[in-house]
Order: C-alpha cells, then structure tokens, then sequence
C-alpha cells in the first residue's frame, strides 16, 4: 500500500474507488504529475473515471494537505504528494520535469536579518532550475 493511500486510511478518508486509483497514481518518488496527468494514468486503471472526480479528489487532497499544488514558470500546477519531507525542487527549463532535493543547513538562516525587511519569514521554498540529461544532450 501507497505511503499516500496509508496516510488517507489513517486519517479515515472515505476511499472510493476513484479517489483510490488517484491515491496510487501520486505514490512515489518525485511524482509531479499534472491534472491532466494524473486522469490519463488513473484512466488505464480505472477507465470509467472522470476528469472531474481527478479535479475535485486532486483539490480535496490539498486541502487536506496531503497533496500540495507545484506551480513552476507558469505551467500547469503539478501535485506532489511528498509532503511530509522537507525538501526543494529542481526544475527542467527545457521539459519542465521536476525532481525532489533535499538541501542541507538552514534555508531561513541563509536570509540575513538585514534582507528581511521586517517580515517575520513563516517558510521558505528554493526552487533550483537547470537542464535535465536529456534536454542538456538534446541542445
């Protein structure tokens, strides 16, 4: 069973089947998948799902916060269900695929106090963009 599909059981989500299949399709590593993404996969499972029920499972998981929404360079917002690790992404500027990092020492810390501005810093999000092996060999 899916750390995702664990979670929601804990939590006693009520697991149609639909909001199964979409729970096992966003299990894991780096799993980034857009909307879109995500019915397509959960369509070869489960081919009477509707693109509805993935919107509205995948919006009712982030409220939840099982899920939280990835948006990078103004593509379409990915969902990742690795929420419960700290981490940062690094993004392909040539295919937009993303990949989960995890960064050692203190985001907050590596903000002095004088580039603050007042602001009392709730998080921190580092986004690191490159080129992926295949778009590097591609160009």
């Amino acid at each position: 069973m899916s750390d995702l599909l664990q979670r929601l059981r804990d939590r006693g989500w009520r697991l149609t089947a639909q909001r199964r299949v979409i729970a096992e399709v966003l299990d894991g590593e780096h799993v980034h998948y857009t909307a879109d993404e995500v019915h397509a996969r959960a369509v070869e499972r489960l081919p009477e799902i509707s693109r509805a029920s993935v919107y509205n499972t995948l919006g009712e998981l982030v409220s939840l916060g099982e899920v939280v929404e990835v948006t990078t360079d103004g593509r379409a917002k990915r969902y990742d269900p690795n929420v419960h690790q700290e981490h940062q992404h690094l993004v392909c500027s040539g295919c937009g695929m993303i990949r989960d990092v995890r960064t050692e020492g203190d985001l907050m810390a590596a903000l002095p106090s004088g580039e603050r501005f007042g602001f009392a810093v709730d998080e921190v999000t580092v986004t690191y963009y490159g080129r992926c092996p295949g778009c590097a060999q591609a160009s």
